[in-house]
């Protein structure tokens, strides 16, 4: 084996971490493949021998790397306006691999991802790299040009926004379904009542149909989102509803004669739906990988 082959082989040992971390960063798969394969060029190109820690080097690269796409993303979208819903992550239970098992760690489920869209880029990156994946304030620090105490200020100032922002989801994977599938029986029969009775009082439900429907739009509250029953049949009965996990969460990914139209989905908490998710952009669909979802 090759010098090339030895540091190409201990690079895909660490894959699945830096795309879950870049994941995390940015919300997009595609971005994060492309974070990730940036990080293995700059590897590349430097003197390995010289890397003490190969890990803890390629951590700080697609952080840099990450916090630069953010910076760009978020000049672009203060032109353009856009919102749209992170990137799902769907699968089996029992179907993921290594970097599947990574990128859906800790049940990030979009509805936290939604609110990490909120921070400034040198504070997601503080709370992520740190709060999820436990890099010292001193490492994260050269990353976004701070002091390690400043750095720390970033990750809480990031906490405070995150904490009680999004509900955390019920642990138990069976209950999570127990109520996907109420809703799902629900909504086939126009049943108003259950549908009421299995939402949140502070339900949110966010649908995205790209940008030619309009882009992402938010519903509040139990009246505004019992109020899309009438939608919620429609898709119920004209379309087949295949049980998944999306983001480590109980989810449903829907399709017409096997083409796909949309991915939902659901937090959990105490027992009822407190965010529903739904991304129906077709471009976006197109781009996922559902094979997992084959038994």
């Amino acid at each position: 084996m090759t010098p090339h082959d030895l540091l190409a082989d201990q690079f895909q040992g660490h894959r699945p971490h830096l795309k879950a971390v870049a994941y995390r960063m940015l919300g997009s798969l595609s971005e994060a493949e492309d974070a990730v394969q940036e990080a293995w060029l700059r590897l590349a190109r430097s003197d390995a021998g010289d890397i003490g820690n190969l890990g803890g080097w390629l951590t700080t690269v697609v952080g840099r790397v990450c916090l630069d796409m953010l910076r760009a993303r978020k000049s672009r979208r203060e032109e353009s306006l856009e919102e749209r819903l992170p990137d799902p992550v769907v699968s089996l239970a029992d179907a993921a691999d290594p970097e599947q098992e990574a990128l859906l760690a800790d049940s990030v489920g979009l509805a936290l991802l939604v609110v990490l869209e909120s921070l400034t880029p040198a504070e997601r990156l503080a709370f992520v790299l740190h709060d999820m994946f436990g890099l010292p304030f001193e490492q994260i620090a050269p990353i976004v040009d701070r002091t390690p105490a400043t750095a720390k200020k970033l990750a809480s100032r990031a906490r405070q926004r995150v904490r009680g922002a999004t509900p955390n989801p019920d642990p138990d994977p069976a209950d999570q379904r127990r109520v996907v599938d109420a809703f799902l029986a629900a909504a086939r029969g126009g049943d108003f009542e259950a549908l009421v009775s299995i939402l949140d009082p502070g339900v949110v439900l966010r649908g995205d149909g790209g940008t030619l429907a309009g882009g992402m739009k938010i519903l509040r509250g139990v009246a505004a989102v019992a109020g899309q029953l009438a939608t919620f049949q429609r898709m119920a009965t004209s379309a087949t509803a295949h049980p998944a996990l999306v983001n480590g969460l109980a989810g449903l990914v829907n399709t017409i004669d096997g083409r796909l139209i949309s991915v939902m989905s659901f937090t959990i908490s105490d027992g009822k739906i407190s965010t529903i998710d739904i991304l129906s952009d077709p471009d976006r669909l197109a781009r996922l990988d559902l094979t997992r979802l084959e038994p």
